[in-house]
């Protein structure tokens, strides 16, 4: 075989080749297509103050020759969502955008799924209209949880005898947005355990729904008795502090409930006993007084006759 039948055998062959490259490509690109893709956002913050808001970003690719116009749509539910309403993209290009997504003030902790989709609405300059099916991408949205709490009292000042048994009662709020436990305590305790007070706590912890009504703990106090006359004010300090906080938070987030306590009055070792047997002398004498006052008088038959004194009509 000549050399220039096999250059001309060649030449064919790469026209054939290249033909059948067109053709394909033409074939390929018989209808606009677009791919996206999105970003898993990060957790959004709802405590107040927080900005409340989070970006999603996303990536178009064209995978055709001719440059697409693309129609974008956001469905959110009750997050707020803004991202542009459409993006150019050459041909066998990619163009990114973001989207952002915003959240309500102390939204309940959950999640929300956001979903971003996409329509060719132009290609290669011209409209398009049912040729391709929207695509979509699916991300979801996660409301973090945050603490928060008040501790309240109906009172802030009470004024007790020495040696006397006390409840005080103080209520718990869960402001934060999910189920939190708390834990209580008298944050001065040895302080007023040294002064002579005796104080225990019958409910350490509990759990509150986000935003229920209060926990209401309970304070047994016994007042002190020290010897002699007192008279003096203490200052109670009730202490609740968030587990969430501690745990996930990394900072504890409490609050504190002052009380001031009063305590006026005497007390003498003893006393108590050598009143309560003076009373019940006093009251034996009294009873043995009035038994034996009784009246005597004549009956009809002339014949003396006593008449008790609680019988005695005046």
């Amino acid at each position: 075989m000549s050399s220039s039948f096999r250059t001309a055998l060649m030449l064919i062959g790469v026209y054939f080749i290249s033909t059948w490259t067109g053709v394909a490509m033409v074939q390929a690109q018989t209808s606009p297509e677009i791919s996206l893709d999105c970003q898993q956002p990060n957790a959004i913050d709802v405590f107040p103050g927080s900005t409340r808001t989070s970006i999603v970003y996303c990536t178009l690719s064209n995978p055709t020759a001719f440059s697409e116009t693309v129609k974008l749509t956001y469905s959110g539910g009750v997050l707020g969502v803004a991202g542009p309403g459409s993006k150019s993209v050459s041909g066998q290009g990619s163009a990114s955008f973001e989207v952002a997504l915003r959240a309500e003030l102390r939204a309940p902790e959950g999640q929300q799924v956001v979903t971003i989709e996409a329509e060719v609405i132009t290609w290669g300059g011209g409209p398009v209209s049912g040729v391709s099916e929207p695509v979509e991408s699916k991300v979801l949205a996660v409301y973090k949880q945050f603490s928060r709490l008040r501790v309240g009292s109906e009172l802030a000042f009470l004024q007790l005898r020495p040696k006397v048994d006390y409840m005080l009662q103080f209520d718990v709020y869960n402001d934060g947005n999910a189920r939190d436990k708390f834990n209580v305590e008298v944050a001065n305790f040895d302080e007023l355990n040294d002064a002579g007070f005796q104080l225990s706590i019958p409910l350490l912890t509990d759990e509150i729904d986000s935003l229920a009504p209060p926990t209401k703990f309970r304070v047994q106090m016994r007042t002190p008795k020290n010897q002699g006359w007192t008279d003096k004010y203490y200052n109670l300090q009730f202490k609740a502090t968030s587990e969430f906080s501690v745990r996930t938070e990394g900072i504890p987030n409490y609050q504190i409930q002052s009380m001031t306590v009063y305590i006026r009055g005497i007390y003498l070792p003893g006393f108590e006993i050598a009143g309560t047997m003076m009373i019940t002398a006093f009251a034996a004498v009294a009873l043995a007084g009035r038994g034996n006052q009784n009246q005597i008088r004549h009956n009809d038959d002339g014949e003396k006759e006593l008449i008790p004194l609680d019988s005695r009509i005046f």
